[in-house]
Formats: C-alpha cells, sequence, structure tokens
C-alpha cells in the first residue's frame, strides 16, 4: 500500500477538519429523479487526469465539501447547469459536461422549506481553476484539495453512502473520462494563481 504524502501546511489544514452529521439521505444510484419530486441542489465529484478529485475546505470552519449548491433560476431546473456555475463561483473551477450518478432523496426537505427534495450528485473533467476568489453567494473563501476519492469520502464523513457515492463517481469517471481506477494517492493543494489540467 502507497504512502498518502502532503505537506506540512496542509497536514496542519486537515488537522482542522470538522465533519457534518451524516443526514442519512438514502441513495438512489442511477435512477431518474421522479416526475414530481423537485431537484434542489446538484454537487459534483470533480476529476482530474490522474483520478483525484477536488474538494473545497472553508479554513474558517474546517468543513469540507464538494464543489456545487443549491438550483437558481438562472440555472432553468438543469443541475448540470447548476454544478458548472456553482463549481465556478466556489472553486473558480472550469469543467467539462457532467454527467448523471443519482440522487439523494432528501425526505424532510431541510434544502426545500420542509418538502420532500432530490440532491442530484454527477461526475465531470476538472479542466482548469482559476485565481482564487471568494464564493459570491457566501463570501467563504474556500481552499482547494486534490485528493483520492475515497479519503474525499473521509473527509466529507459520508460514510457507508458517501462510499457508494465515490464507486459510482469513479466508474463514471474511467468508462467516460479515462481517468485511472486507482487514483493518484498525493493530497495537493492547487495554487491560488489557479492550474489546468492536461488530458
Amino acid at each position: 500500500m502507497s504512502r498518502i504524502e502532503y505537506s506540512a501546511e496542509i497536514s496542519e489544514l486537515l488537522g482542522r477538519v470538522r465533519r457534518r452529521p451524516n443526514a442519512g439521505w438514502p441513495w438512489r444510484p442511477g435512477e431518474a429523479v421522479p416526475a414530481g419530486l423537485p431537484v434542489k441542489q446538484s454537487w459534483g465529484w470533480l476529476f482530474v487526469p490522474d483520478g483525484r478529485v477536488l474538494t473545497l475546505v472553508n479554513p474558517k470552519d474546517g468543513v469540507v465539501s464538494l464543489p456545487g449548491g443549491s438550483l437558481e433560476p438562472e440555472d432553468d431546473g438543469d443541475p448540470a447547469a447548476a454544478l458548472a456555475r456553482e463549481a465556478g463561483e466556489e472553486a473558480q473551477a472550469v469543467i467539462g459536461p457532467a454527467h448523471y450518478l443519482g440522487y439523494l432523496y432528501d425526505r424532510v426537505g431541510s434544502a426545500n422549506g420542509g418538502h420532500e427534495c432530490a440532491r442530484v450528485r454527477m461526475a465531470a473533467a476538472l479542466r482548469a481553476v482559476g485565481p482564487t476568489a471568494p464564493d459570491p453567494a457566501s463570501g467563504r473563501h474556500y481552499r482547494r484539495l486534490l485528493v483520492a476519492p475515497g479519503l474525499a469520502v473521509e473527509l466529507l464523513g459520508w460514510g457507508e453512502i458517501g462510499l457508494r457515492q465515490a464507486h459510482a463517481a469513479v466508474a463514471t469517471a474511467v468508462a467516460e473520462l479515462g481517468v485511472p481506477a486507482a487514483a493518484n494517492e498525493t493530497i495537493e493543494e492547487l495554487p491560488p494563481s489557479g492550474s489546468t489540467f492536461v488530458r
């Protein structure tokens, strides 16, 4: 088994990571969202060519997330458009076409005013990130880390359901994006000036 490599600065950041409580939303892999169930959020597993994915760390509270968020009117009900917009706002990311993975069924509707809703998961290629900037919606200034998908699940605190999502994301990324099934294990923080990923 290879050793996970990372810098002292990343070690200090990871030491402050705080995981959100697992909501336990049922995962519906590969199933279309049923008619009448509103899609309120779209989040993405964004892959670079070596199989790692982009995770965002809020240095203020240590919470880790995948890029994504709520659908807005300008997204016209399209989860892929919402993901591309949110990834750009939160991580200054440019992504390729998004591939649908499935959805989480939020029965208590915490993202929908107490009414049931779907939270979509997608996979896409991460093509580039621009110079770091605060999220215009929240003012949060995220640190951008590339990590192996399994480690992303651990940092997110998503447990078994998160692991099943990661497996679906990796299978899709291998088939559709040409990434390796076994990701590079190095943890890397993207530079504030940005990066481009060659495919």
